[in-house]
C-alpha cells in the first residue's frame, strides 16, 4: 500500500508563503498522478492542483499564479509551494496519488493551513 506524508503546514499572516511538503512510500512511476486537495471548514473538498504522470500541471482558477506544484520521482515527492497566502486559501490540504491504470487513490493524513491576521 502506498503511503503518503504530509508536511509542511502552519499559521501564516495573508500575503505570506507556505510549502507543503508529501513524501510517498513507494516509487513514483509513469503511472502515478499526484495533487494537493483541500477542505475549508464547511466546505467540500476542492482539487487545488495536480501534477500528471507525463508531468502536466493544472490549477484551480482561485490558486493559479500563486501556487505551484512540483514532483521529484527520484526522492519520491510533491510539493506544493503556496505564494500571496490569502485568508480563504485556510483548509486542512492532502496529498492524492492516483494510479491511473487501476483508478487507484491514496490520501495523506492532511496538514492544516491556517492564514490569518
Amino acid at each position: 500500500q502506498v503511503q503518503l506524508v504530509e508536511s509542511g503546514g502552519g499559521l501564516v499572516q495573508p500575503g505570506g508563503s507556505l510549502r507543503l511538503s508529501c513524501t510517498a512510500s513507494e516509487s513514483i512511476n509513469r503511472l502515478y498522478d499526484m495533487g494537493w486537495y483541500r477542505q475549508a471548514p464547511g466546505k467540500p473538498l476542492e482539487l487545488a492542483a495536480i501534477i500528471t504522470s507525463s508531468g502536466s500541471t493544472n490549477y484551480a482558477d482561485s490558486v493559479k499564479g500563486r501556487f505551484t506544484i512540483s514532483r521529484d520521482n527520484a526522492k519520491n515527492t510533491v510539493d506544493l509551494q503556496m505564494n500571496s497566502l490569502k485568508p480563504e486559501d485556510t483548509a486542512v490540504h492532502y496529498c492524492n496519488v492516483k494510479i491511473a491504470i487501476t483508478h487507484t487513490n491514496f490520501w495523506g493524513q492532511g496538514t492544516q493551513v491556517t492564514v490569518s491576521s
